[in-house]
């Protein structure tokens, strides 16, 4: 049902104010009873039967449905907006969508990001690589020429991890959610080329 326009309010006020009944001034406008009574009580609520502001549309999940959302998250780091979306139902039993698990986790502080791809320095390997670096950081390009280091370059069999996000965790209990952003790829599902570098030319 269309609301009622700004201008016809205002005739139902005048007439009202004329002093004729509710019953009346409804026969008169062609409008229910019920209609002209929030009329008179808007006016007398709020001083005039302008719109008044609103709060918007009401939100369509529950605060348990958003705790929810969050804690399926931080279990699974890299469960998708969109995979999370097809498991949650609003109030009316319609899918939710994706945006809004979106700017749920967002006011949880929970954003996308994608994941290190790539070896994991652990504090062994920065204890190893520290003298070495201190060892090697006066030599000249003549003594860098006698030395060939190699780079590789890796590409995805099964699936591209490049296109994977997750949400990475942040608050109190951070640290036990912590080894839950790992992502580890099977070894033979990548393949590796090596080339050889030195100061001279690849």
């Amino acid at each position: 049902m269309s609301r009622l326009s700004e201008v016809d309010r205002r005739r139902d006020l005048v007439l009202l104010q004329a002093g004729l009944p509710i019953s009346e001034v409804s026969l008169r406008m062609n409008l229910n009873r019920t209609t002209i009574f929030r009329v008179r009580q808007s006016l007398h609520e709020t001083d005039t039967v302008s719109d008044q502001p609103r709060c918007g549309k009401p939100r369509c999940t529950t605060q348990r449905q958003d705790r929810n959302l969050v804690r399926n998250h931080m279990n699974n780091r890299f469960l998708s907006a969109s995979a999370s979306s097809r498991h949650t139902k609003e109030r009316n039993n319609q899918r939710i969508s994706a945006n809004t698990v979106r700017r749920r986790l967002s006011t949880s502080g929970l954003r996308a990001r994608r994941p290190y791809i790539g070896p994991i320095l652990t504090q062994r390997l920065r204890h190893q690589r520290t003298p070495w670096a201190q060892e090697h950081v006066a030599w000249d390009r003549i003594q860098w020429r006698s030395v060939v280091f190699s780079d590789e370059s890796r590409f995805c069999i099964d699936h591209a991890p490049l296109l994977i996000y997750y949400y990475p965790a942040k608050g109190k209990f951070s640290y036990m959610y912590k080894k839950k952003c790992y992502y580890f790829v099977h070894p033979f599902g990548l393949v590796t080329k090596v080339g050889p570098i030195w100061a001279g030319n690849v």
